[in-house]
């Protein structure tokens, strides 16, 4: 099959220049321009890269039109109801779904690397008691490089596979470490005898000796709907294509630094309200509106274009349709509603905004459609994890994503340092 070939015309001299097309297995084929600069004399202008691939991947897939996301071929839907976090994690690191086994030293692999160094307790000492979680989560990553200077350079694959379950096993217990010493409470170390999800709950409520809280009717254990609906978010969050967080562990890989400062990068560029910080903004919001009856007043506020108001947790950049994480956590919080003790009074105010949102020509003209946001802060919500942890457990979810792109981009030949051009304006 003779290769196919896109050709731009200068309008202003009649030059031709003709680049080969890369075809994709799924979604718009792209253009090989990375000559077109040495050709031409001109740079393409493409501010948020709206238009510009970056990378040829084979490890998440998204059509916004249709509200496709699948994860190695595999779609979201069956991923987020028939298997697990674990399952989801040791496909995109490998490429395949575990077999029993498999799953079973995976997990067993997780829960004994998920200790951290004694000596990274100490970095904590040095954050005012009150820093978010996000900032001490975002160092101590940074730092975990320190403690494992080896993985800087590393070319065999079991090399990479043992760098990157290390830091996804570890990152909870940073994560619920960084959220203890906002409270100004003990640590607490993992627990081996519990599963991923399980231990992460763990590590945010036992008290010293391992004990949860205790009332009059007995000990407040962890429920299974409660590993379950949490694990399912973890799984929503795992990857998520060329996004702005994992554009930066991509860029920072570039320059060849270590793969945790990359994973630290991609956790600071996370922290965004306009990216991870999200699901956080819409429960402060749900909260502002304060009752159903204020919510007509709010959509008013929010259809207003001389109105700096906007409604969050509607709209996505790449869907277009619904976002299907949305669909997925919308039939959890439905089901879940009693299990988990919705608050019910943000339960109302949020399902009056989305049965205004649904109907209204305003929203669905522009496809304002609710995204994951809006469900995931309900549910953590219900879950008792405090507002501040909502970005940090959309990390937990996001790092096999992150570190499954670092080990693609070191392993793909034609990548290099990332410097993009621009078009100077200036005297």
């Amino acid at each position: 099959m003779s290769q196919k070939t896109f050709t731009v015309t200068n309008d202003q001299t009649g030059e031709k220049y003709t680049y080969p097309v890369i075809e994709a297995t799924r979604g718009p084929s792209g253009i090989d321009m990375r000559t077109f600069y040495k050709d031409s004399g001109h740079f393409s202008f493409d501010p948020g890269f709206t238009s510009t691939a970056s990378c040829r991947s084979e490890i998440t897939f998204i059509d916004g039109e249709k509200g496709e996301l699948r994860y190695r071929g595999i779609p979201i839907e069956t991923l987020a109801t028939e298997h697990t976090y674990l399952e989801t994690c040791y496909l995109l690191l490998t490429g395949k779904l575990p077999h029993r086994d498999e799953l079973v030293d995976f997990d067993f692999e997780l829960r004994h690397r998920s200790f951290v160094h004694e000596g990274l307790k100490n970095l904590f000492d040095a954050f005012p008691q009150d820093a978010h979680p996000m900032s001490t989560l975002s160092s101590a990553v940074a730092a975990l490089s320190s403690f494992y200077f080896e993985h800087l350079t590393i070319d065999e694959e079991a090399e990479y596979q043992e760098m990157a379950r290390r830091i996804i096993a570890k990152i909870p217990t940073i994560a619920a470490f960084s959220y203890r010493h906002s409270r100004g409470i003990p640590f607490i170390y993992p627990d081996i005898g519990r599963s991923f999800t399980e231990n992460f709950l763990y590590m945010m409520r036992a008290y010293p000796g391992g004990k949860m809280h205790i009332t009059k009717e007995g000990e407040n254990t962890i429920r299974p709907i409660e590993i379950e609906a949490l694990d399912t978010i973890f799984t929503l969050h795992a990857d998520h294509e060329q996004n702005a967080s994992t554009t930066t562990v991509r860029s920072v890989a570039s320059t060849g630094a270590h793969p945790y400062v990359a994973i630290s990068a991609g956790i600071s560029a996370l922290w965004g309200r306009a990216h991870g910080g999200a699901n956080e903004s819409v429960i402060e919001q749900l909260k502002m509106i304060g009752s159903v009856e204020n919510v007509d007043k709010f959509i008013a506020k929010a259809k207003d274009p001389d109105d700096p108001f906007r409604l969050m947790g509607f709209g996505h950049r790449v869907y277009k349709n619904f976002d299907p994480r949305a669909q997925i956590l919308k039939r959890y919080q439905d089901n879940l509603k009693e299990e988990l003790g919705l608050d019910s009074n943000l339960m109302q105010i949020a399902s009056r905004i989305e049965e205004i949102a649904l109907n209204d020509d305003y929203f669905i003209e522009r496809k304002l459609y609710p995204n994951i946001d809006f469900y995931s802060g309900l549910i953590l919500t219900a879950l008792g994890i405090p507002r501040s942890m909502f970005t940090p457990i959309f990390v937990i979810g996001r790092t096999v994503g992150w570190i499954s792109q670092w080990i693609e981009f070191k392993k793909d030949s034609d990548q290099k340092i990332v410097r993009p051009r621009q078009i100077y304006t200036g005297p």
